[in-house]
């Protein structure tokens, strides 16, 4: 059974596996449409940029995924209370204190980044500070700095990376099959084999952001009951991080920078109450909150 204390080394695996299902996709990929198009120039750039893409979600993707969601460094004097409050909490963790930064949003909504203690980041929403009391910001900084301590954070913001890349290379390509087309047509075997090659790519292309999304579901689902449970533990008052959970779930409007690449991210979705109405649940990053509020409520 997972815990506080099990989940780092599981974690560190799952960015390997990643980082290689990446290599190997994007190479297979480029092998694909080069043969297709009779163009090796294709399978040079595809291998070079998937080199390039996994040195930079292992050592940039926490400066992305901070950019991407607009969040701005701040400092003690600024933000005492909550800076007072993340450092207390690391040192109950045992950890470094992370970089605080603020988002200028009204939805309540926070985060954590990078790749290991020393280099991370705690991101909190301007709507999160001006909602809740100080209880219930203590659970949700407890339950971001669970995310470091488990290394969450280090497969989490590999995949910002990752799965926003997968996305844009598999439209190039398709795009690059309706608009570019082969050098001849090919004749007997030589002709069948390019359009299985063709075929190849399409489904590779197609159903390659499909299965990076499953994984970006599947790993975001299961991480956010644990750290709900290591941040109670933390804080020892379960009520303050579901009372916060809570406020955040029923805010209806989405944050401003919400988008699918980095809305794993965050300790509730960024795309409003909306996430878990309809078909919609069943393509949320988070499980629902009344599920978690249980959860820490029963123990």
């Amino acid at each position: 059974m997972a815990t506080l204390y099990s989940t780092a080394d599981s974690n560190i695996r799952k960015t390997w596996f990643l980082m290689i299902t990446f290599f190997i996709v994007v190479i297979g990929i480029g092998w694909a449409f080069s043969y297709a198009l009779e163009s090796p120039l294709i399978l040079y750039v595809a291998v070079a940029f998937s080199i390039i893409m996994n040195v930079g979600s292992y050592w940039y993707s926490d400066k992305i995924a901070l950019s991407t969601t607009g969040a701005k460094p701040v400092s003690r004097e600024s933000h005492r209370d909550l800076w007072n409050i993340l450092e207390n909490l690391s040192i109950a963790t045992g950890i470094p204190m992370p970089k605080l930064y603020i988002i200028n949003d009204p939805a309540p909504n926070a985060f954590a980044t990078g790749r290991d203690y020393k280099h991370s980041a705690v991101a909190v929403t301007t709507g999160l500070l001006n909602m809740l009391e100080r209880s219930e910001l203590e659970g949700v900084i407890a339950h971001e700095l669970s995310h470091i301590k488990n290394r969450d954070t280090l497969v989490m913001t590999v995949v910002v990376v990752l799965l926003g890349f997968v996305t844009l290379l598999s439209d190039f390509f398709l795009r690059s099959m309706f608009f570019g087309g082969g050098r001849g047509n090919g004749e007997g075997g030589d002709g069948r084999l390019k359009v299985i090659m063709i075929l190849v790519g399409f489904a590779l292309a197609i159903f390659s952001p499909i299965i990076a999304r499953l994984i970006q579901l599947a790993i975001s689902r299961k991480r956010e009951f644990l750290a709900d449970a290591s941040g109670a533990l933390m804080t020892r008052y379960p009520e303050g991080l579901a009372s916060a959970l809570q406020k955040i779930g029923t805010y209806q409007a989405p944050m401003k920078n919400a988008n699918h690449a980095t809305a794993h991210l965050f300790i509730g979705s960024p795309f409003g109450a909306k996430t878990f109405k309809g078909m919609n649940k069943w393509f949320a990053t988070h499980p629902p909150i009344e599920e978690r509020v249980k959860a820490l409520l029963s123990h």
